[in-house]
Parts: structure tokens; C-alpha cells; sequence
């Protein structure tokens, strides 16, 4: 058996953890405790050329290719961000490259978040994804350059 779950069961799990809150307000606080349970990104990271582009907080973003898949670490200054953060790499991390290109994320849309974030952070919230799935895509295509 696999031993990573696939995206749309990783979804699920979210979503139905968002369902036990009844308001905004606890699943703030619940975004928020998501992302005080990140891991720290070691400084090594926390460069310039890791910056994801198109966020109004400072985000960092690596990604690592190993045995097929596609290893996420990030950090933020900003806890909501943080908390955001974390739910694409619980979601995205240690999929294949494949898998992350071609999903749609359905859980940000499924638990309301869209609709709750302010633009700014929307925009930022799809930055980070955009930027996610160019590292599956270069991981993807020099992948694909190596076996040819």
C-alpha cells in the first residue's frame, strides 16, 4: 500500500476538520494553530530567491524532489499565512509532480476560504499554489529530460 495518502483523501480530512467549527471565528484560530505547528524552515532557506511572489506577507517556499515525489517546506511571518501554508504542503507534499500540476484544490473552495479571506490574501493564497505547482512542473520536465 502507499504509503502517502492521495490529495483528495488529504482534502476530505481537511474539510471535515473545518466542518466541526460553526463560525469564522474559531477557523481562523484553527488556521492559526495549523501554522504555529509547522515546522520551522531552517535559515538556510529564508532567501531571496524563496520568496513566493505576489504575497503581502514575507512567505518562503522549498520544494525537494525524492523517489517520484515532491517534498514541500515553507514559512511566514504572518500566523494566517503560516496556518494557509501549512494545509497546501499537508495537501501537496510528497505527491507526484503529476498529481500536483493537475489538482484543483477543491477543499480551499469547499470550506469557504475564498470567500472569507480578504483579496489581498486570496492573492497571496493563490501565489502560493501557483508557485507550488511550478516546482512540480520544473521537478516534472527535468525529470522527463532524464530518462530521454
Amino acid at each position: 500500500m502507499d504509503e502517502h495518502p492521495n490529495i483528495k483523501d488529504i482534502e476530505k480530512e481537511i474539510a471535515d476538520e473545518f466542518s466541526l467549527f460553526d463560525n469564522w471565528d474559531d477557523k481562523y484560530e484553527y488556521i492559526i494553530d495549523l501554522g504555529k505547528k509547522l515546522p520551522p524552515l531552517e535559515d538556510q532557506y529564508k532567501k531571496e530567491e524563496n520568496k513566493v511572489r505576489g504575497c503581502q506577507s514575507t512567505v518562503w517556499l522549498v520544494a525537494d524532489y525524492r523517489d517520484g515525489r515532491i517534498f514541500y517546506k515553507a514559512e511566514s511571518d504572518s500566523v494566517i499565512v503560516k496556518g494557509l501554508i501549512s494545509m497546501l504542503v499537508r495537501v501537496l507534499s510528497g505527491q507526484p509532480p503529476e498529481e500536483i500540476i493537475n489538482t484543483r484544490l477543491e477543499f480551499i473552495r469547499e470550506i469557504g476560504m475564498m470567500t472569507h479571506l480578504a483579496q489581498t490574501r486570496s492573492n497571496g493564497l493563490l501565489a502560493m499554489v501557483k508557485q507550488m505547482k511550478n516546482y512540480a512542473l520544473a521537478y516534472k520536465l527535468k525529470n522527463e529530460g532524464v530518462q530521454k
